[in-house]
């Protein structure tokens, strides 16, 4: 028996461009019409004859390919996430795998059942109501009556739609009714799940709830392909992952390296924002941004920041209001999109808690050396009034990247693993020779 569930093998998938063509109106046509015979007499009369037939449709661009000699296996029961940037061909890839389209080049080879969520929402109709979609839903993704019968209770109960379930769906918030489609989809039973972004439906509780749900389905033993833009969902619940970029696989490995190597490439970093005056500075009525930045404590702008580096991040914002309390607190974000640490200036004996004078503020937050691990880390800066009511938010104050050092390391060259890479104290002490274990034996 196959422990291979899914081969791919010069996979390709090319798309014309939309073609243009110019189209007349019925008044063009027939002034065109009336108007040609005395146009070929005029011709004729002046002995330069003209080709009067319709000008050729025009083709722009040609084709594209989205996916270009894609080859990879993934064997039964693993969890591969696929990555990449919007137009990739991530999308592309789950539809061929599910039969949807044909490639044009190649060939995929797909052992076992395939359930595919790659549009959640597909067949519900509007007219009908929350527990007829569930049946017509179901039996268009391949479920037999008998099993949508058995998980109706739990699907209505996962989708947290049990008062409204006789309601025809039209009437349903935009959540309700994905909660629902997703629900319905992620109670099929197959060998080998396809999904493809719908892991971001509903709020924040139901996300975690389908993730739980993908867990789940990951535990039971089956091969899972997921395409999502979310990396801590990518890294939470798969083993491996394919890079894709232009239609190719730019790497493929661990998912933590692939992410790694995904995510420095496409960010941008930089130490420090300048606004030069308050009409362009970012903020509200209560406070606007001048300066934003990372340095020294020499005030200078460091070359590299590497693990064992101690840096700074200086804030210089306008309060204008006068008497209120304001404070800053700092959010710190890996390239995984963890947070590594918040950090609220508490510790700031000079303001904070008094009420401040309307004018220009210089704030600092020091960030210890061997603390960091290496990696791109992302500072959002939140501005609170009172120390309860956020009153604004920067997500991208600066961005910035920490690097690798031989100190520290001993003889260890390997990943260091972990969001964070401290140097914590450790002591070792010589109790008693071999010899002299106590009455123990060896």
């Amino acid at each position: 028996m196959s422990l291979l569930a899914i081969r791919a093998d010069g996979l390709g998938k090319r798309y014309h461009l939309r073609q243009s063509e110019r189209y007349y109106t019925l008044r063009d046509v027939m002034a065109r019409i009336a108007g040609t015979p005395w146009r070929y007499w005029s011709d004729w009369r002046s002995g330069k004859p003209k080709d009067y037939s319709p000008a050729p449709a025009t083709v722009e661009g040609g084709t594209i390919w989205a996916l270009n000699d894609v080859c990879f296996e993934i064997g039964k029961g693993e969890i591969v996430g696929v990555i990449g940037g919007n137009g990739a061909g991530k999308s592309t890839l789950l539809r061929v795998l599910s039969r949807i389209t044909k490639p044009t080049t190649g060939y995929a080879e797909v052992h076992g059942r395939v359930g595919s969520l790659l549009e959640v929402g597909t067949g519900f109709h509007p007219e009908l109501s929350g527990r007829e979609n569930v049946y017509l839903n179901g039996a268009i993704l391949g479920m037999r009556r008998a099993e949508i019968v058995r998980k109706f209770d739990e699907i209505v109960a996962f989708a947290e739609v049990e008062k409204f379930v006789d309601t025809q769906v039209k009437y349903y918030s935009s959540g309700m009714y994905m909660r629902l489609a997703f629900a319905v989809a992620a109670h099929l039973e197959p060998e080998i799940l396809l999904v493809d972004e719908v892991l971001a439906v509903g709020d924040a509780a139901f996300q975690k709830k389908c993730l739980g749900k993908m867990g789940t389905v990951a535990k039971e033993g089956r091969t899972i392909l997921l395409v999502s833009h979310n990396m801590t969902a990518v890294q939470s619940l798969c083993q491996r992952g394919l890079w894709l970029d232009e239609g190719q696989i730019v790497r493929s490995g661990p998912i933590s390296t692939v992410i790694s190597a995904y995510l420095q490439t496409t960010a941008t970093t930089f130490s420090e924002q300048l606004w030069a005056t308050l009409d362009t500075a970012p903020g509200n009525e209560k406070v606007r941004l001048q300066r934003v930045r990372v340095c020294l404590g020499n005030d200078e702008r460091p070359e590299q920041i590497t693990v064992q580096t101690s840096f700074m991040i200086e804030i210089d914002y306008w309060n204008l209001k006068p008497e209120a309390r304001l404070s800053l607190s700092l959010m710190l974000y890996n390239q995984e999109g963890l947070c590594v640490f918040a950090s609220p200036s508490v510790s700031d004996r000079s303001w904070f808690g008094r009420p401040l004078p309307a004018g220009l503020f210089h704030s600092t937050c020091r960030i210890p050396g061997e603390l960091l691990n290496t990696g791109i880390y992302r500072a959002v800066l939140l501005v609170v009034q009172d120390a309860a009511h956020i009153v604004y938010t920067h997500d991208e104050a600066v961005v910035f990247e920490v690097a690798d050092s031989a100190e520290g390391r001993g003889d260890w060259y390997g990943e260091w693993i972990g969001a964070v890479r401290p140097r914590l104290d450790w002591t070792t002490q010589f109790v008693c020779p071999l010899e002299n274990n106590g009455g123990l034996t060896v």
